[in-house]
């Protein structure tokens, strides 16, 4: 997500939301159907209920209980509005009962936030009003009132899941983020904060009225582990044919932080795992493999093993048809093939003198780019950390190659996990590669074994040191990733909750960093879809492929006809004139898209913009919507992260999609 929202969609949609919520209707008849959405033609309204909510039989207080105690999260379809309540039902065929408008949240957009990594930035604090946020931004001492703010924060009890006590009644602050000692909110687990409001009063942030529901017991919180957490770390290995001092030196690493494992009885705590990847053997056959399993996961117990099977991945005998290798396909294969069922830590450490092969190749064989990877990753609980050796004779791929690997990389906003090892001779480059790598495995094995012995790690300070060593530079790295991966396992194993809040306000940037003037995203964007909604996306997305192809190839000019023609649920009438329309003037894409708060290339893509580009452009465009389109049939296959809500219907079940996912 990039920081920032753009402004008038998402006030348009925060206005229709304000509006929607306040309205008093008079009493209205059962509908045969859901109640549309102001302007559209296939979106119905929807609520979430709160906890405690409860169905009943008519719109009064003392009519006779439907449903007690609704499961929080249930979402509703809205069959008319009587005053202060809501007739609702499950599905859309027909209403069940009268649901208090109070214990529900307008899920229109179905927009959600969710907390961005917690490397490099402080919790986000929920305050009662937007005065009082705006008033900790304008103090001229407002990092010491943060400070203060943040201390009281942290001494919050996990189990008020936020909450400050009555003592703490005169603080500006209803909730916080859990903190310190307490663990973060795991990135599993699922919780819901609808954005009500938005404000824009100062450069560079935004404060959101937002309301904070999590399941509590209903939710999907990850399950309590005695003792510290397994930590599993893959290595995936360039084996191409200049890589060999890498790979010895990859060798030296692992068995020296064995050593240090089992010095400190952590032994069964920490695995390794080897992915080796080149690249196409069709383009090049003697290669002999595009990515494949060197050992999953073995730890210091079994060692030998790994060792050996180490050793025998040698680097290739000749060159590949590109200087770029298929380092995604390394990736993919570890993050789909590798058994990191019983690792709770999870961490991808790629070694690489290229960049991976470029979306326009017709030989890689993933059809998701480094976004839609790092993506992957994430929604999967895995960190990626990349580690890119600059030899002399990649210098005009160098900079392909770090912009590629600092999005695979990416945690949030501009921060990465990656870094830059230089090797201007392979022996020095080996040299410091090892330093690095040993830097950077070793901050991991701190973590377990504070995490061992009850130690919460110190949070690495904000400032940003110039002329740092490559082994200073990896130990500041890894002591911002241990501490987040620390805080995600306290987390997840004391099962934290996210603040229960129905109306707060919250910055969009980190605090503490806005107040020195710097910028950090605190939380980012997700959309809520639906199973069948993700499906006709997918659907659409691949109408606008296929057509884009056929004219490419054929230079023929009935591009966004074809398109029309594709589908009748996509035209609202084939004939009609697509000259300076967008596609989603035309009714192209999705009603859902429409006032979502972010720019499409695709969405505004218009006839003749199309026969405007080269076709490298053509080509990249089409590469881009391939990405994308990859990317959505692998949420289609994750079960474990859609939600019910209750919904028996499973086309009614929904997934997070962060919003720079859209097409």
């Amino acid at each position: 997500m990039t920081s920032g929202l753009p402004v008038r969609p998402f006030l348009l949609l925060l206005l229709a939301l304000c509006l929607s919520q306040g309205a008093a209707l008079p009493p209205v008849a059962s509908h045969a159907a859901p109640l549309l959405q102001e302007g559209k033609t296939s979106l119905f309204q929807r609520v979430v209920s709160h906890p405690g909510a409860k169905l009943l039989a008519e719109p009064k207080a003392d009519a006779k209980t439907v449903r007690e105690n609704v499961v929080p999260f249930t979402a509703f379809y809205v069959f008319a509005r009587n005053g202060n309540w809501l007739q609702a039902g499950l599905s859309a065929v027909a209403p069940e009962g009268w649901l208090e408008a109070g214990q529900a949240t307008d899920w229109n957009q179905s927009l959600t936030l969710l907390f961005a990594p917690r490397a490099g930035r402080e919790p986000v604090l929920f305050f009662k009003t937007e005065q009082d946020l705006s008033a900790l931004c304008a103090a001229e001492d407002m990092e010491k009132q943060l400070d203060a703010l943040l201390a009281a924060a942290a001494r919050l009890s996990p189990a008020d899941s936020g909450t400050p006590p009555a003592a703490a009644a005169d603080l500006p602050i209803l909730a916080s983020e859990p903190a310190g000692a307490q663990g973060a909110v795991s990135e599993k687990r699922f919780y819901l904060m609808p954005i009500l409001d938005m404000k824009d009063p100062f450069e560079g942030v935004k404060f959101l009225r937002v309301a904070s529901i999590d399941p509590g017991q209903y939710g999907k919180g990850g399950k309590g582990r005695n003792g510290p957490p397994k930590t599993g770390i893959a290595l995936v290995i360039d084996t191409s044919i200049s890589m060999k001092p890498y790979i010895d030196q990859s060798l030296n690493v692992v068995r020296r932080i064995y050593d240090t494992i089992e010095k400190d009885k952590l032994a069964d705590k920490v695995g390794f795992a080897v992915v080796a990847f080149r690249s196409s053997t069709r383009a090049t056959p003697g290669l002999e493999y595009v990515a494949k399993v060197v050992s999953d996961f073995a730890t210091a117990k079994n060692r030998k093993s790994l060792e050996e099977k180490l050793a025998q991945a040698q680097e290739a005998k000749i060159s590949s048809h590109d200087f770029n290798e298929d380092s995604l396909a390394g990736v993919y294969k570890a993050v789909q093939d590798l058994n990191w069922e019983e690792y709770s830590s999870r961490l991808i450490l790629v070694i690489t003198d290229a960049g991976p092969l470029k979306s326009g190749d017709p030989y890689a064989s993933v059809a998701m780019g480094v976004n839609e990877l790092n993506d992957l990753a994430r929604q999967k609980g895995i960190w990626i950390t990349v580690l890119h050796i600059k030899s002399p004779g990649g210098v005009k791929n160098h900079g392909y190659a770090e912009q590629s690997y600092r999005a695979l990389g990416r945690l949030s906003g501009q921060r990465s996990n990656y870094q830059a090892v230089s090797a201007p001779t392979p022996a020095e480059g080996a040299r410091q590669f090892a330093a690095v790598a040993k830097t950077l495995a070793e901050g991991m094995v701190a973590m377990v074994k504070n995490t061992a012995e009850g130690k919460v790690m110190t949070r690495p300070r904000d400032e940003k040191p110039q002329n740092l060593t490559p082994e200073q530079a990896a130990a500041r790295l890894a002591a911002t990733l241990g501490y987040a991966m620390q805080l995600e396992y306290l987390g997840r194993a004391r099962e934290n909750q996210a603040p229960s809040v129905v109306n707060s306000w919250i910055a969009d940037m980190d605090l503490k960093r806005l107040a020195r003037h710097e910028q950090s995203p605190s939380v980012e964007v997700a959309v809520l879809l639906t199973k069948n909604q993700l499906n006709d996306l997918s659907a659409q997305l691949k109408a606008i492929i296929d057509n884009a192809e056929r004219t490419k190839k054929t230079d023929s000019h009935d591009f966004f006809q074809g398109i029309l023609s594709a589908s009748t649920r996509m035209a609202r009438d084939p004939n009609l004139p697509t000259r300076g329309k967008s596609l989603a003037e035309l009714g192209v894409l999705a009603e859902f898209l429409e006032g979502l708060p972010y720019k499409s290339d695709i969405m505004l893509l218009r006839e003749e913009d199309w026969y405007r580009m080269s076709i490298g452009e053509q080509t990249a465009f089409i590469n881009r919507l391939k990405s994308r389109l990859a990317r959505y049939e692998e949420y289609d296959k994750d079960r474990a992260n859609w939600e019910s809500f209750g919904q028996a219907n499973a086309g009614d079940w929904v997934y997070r999609v962060p919003l720079s996912m859209l097409p």
